[in-house]
């Protein structure tokens, strides 16, 4: 049976693309605003595009968009889908989850594949390595990174490690039916990151120390004030404190995961000016 992959221009879906097409398995990639033929259409924000995507399907990636969940999960039953990987987030894990607009999209989704008849697994990564590329365009013109928190720990995990995690549960039954806390192999602080791409690119990065209110009016263009705020909040309850690390990446994948290090030196080309 097909598996669709949904989100194909995302740096995760596009690396799972690579590999199951590598093990020699049906891929149907499948995204919101296709940028070839080969790419089959499906907006999560439009139910009609379901019903055709989702013909012939066995298995789903899905990226997490709850505004048509319920219309989703009645056109895969009646594609007869027999399992959905969603690519969720352990913001989830959270005691106010149900009040963080990050959070609680995820969670809809989440829960909406918990009633359906389907076998439903979970990916829940922390933070991604990929979004470091937010300071790209400050780096690349030489300019500090603003930081409103710069002590703020996090998990970071790499997008092919990811994607190495979905390939596997996708073609193993016996790991599917599960949730997955994923994590990188360290916990590190947004300057630590930062003194990292430093030394990737091999040329010295600012950091300037900004507040809450300054960040958000930076990337007001960027980022909606509710989830600047849940995301500032996230920070702000990390700072100086270490994130809790898992295995889940490593024992899914059978190797260790992918360190920042070598994120960094991977994508040095995005930060050098």
């Amino acid at each position: 049976m097909t598996i669709l992959v949904t989100g194909a221009r995302g740096a995760v879906a596009t690396e799972l693309i690579d590999l199951l097409r590598r093990r020699g398995l049906p891929v149907r990639p499948a995204s919101s605003r296709p940028s070839d033929p080969s790419i089959a259409t499906c907006d999560l924000t439009d139910p009609a595009t379901f019903p055709g995507v989702l013909a012939g399907v066995g298995s789903v990636f899905l990226y997490a968009e709850p505004a048509h969940i319920d219309a989703f999960v009645k056109e895969a039953v009646a594609a007869g889908v027999e399992h959905v990987v969603l690519l969720s987030s352990s913001s989830v894990l959270a005691p106010d989850a149900d009040a963080s607009p990050l959070a609680k999209s995820h969670l809809d989704v989440e829960r909406a594949l918990a009633a359906a008849p389907f076998l439903s697994t979970l990916l829940r990564p922390g933070a991604f390595a990929g979004n470091a590329l937010a300071w790209a365009w400050p780096i690349k013109a030489g300019e500090p990174v603003s930081l409103p928190y710069p002590g703020s720990y996090a998990d970071p995990v790499h997008e092919a490690d990811l994607a190495e995690v979905a390939a596997a549960v996708l073609t193993d039954p016996a790991l599917g039916g599960r949730a997955y806390t994923l994590t990188g192999p360290e916990s590190i602080t947004c300057a630590g990151q930062i003194d990292l791409l430093s030394q990737a690119i091999g040329q010295d990065i600012a950091i300037r120390h900004v507040s809450r209110e300054e960040w958000k009016a930076e990337m007001a263009d960027y980022v909606p004030g509710p989830i600047a705020d849940a995301l500032l909040d996230w920070q702000e309850s990390n700072d100086g404190v270490p994130a809790e690390l898992t295995p889940d990446v490593e024992r899914l994948i059978g190797r260790p995961a992918r360190t920042f290090a070598a994120w960094a030196q991977e994508h040095a080309a995005a930060f050098k000016r």
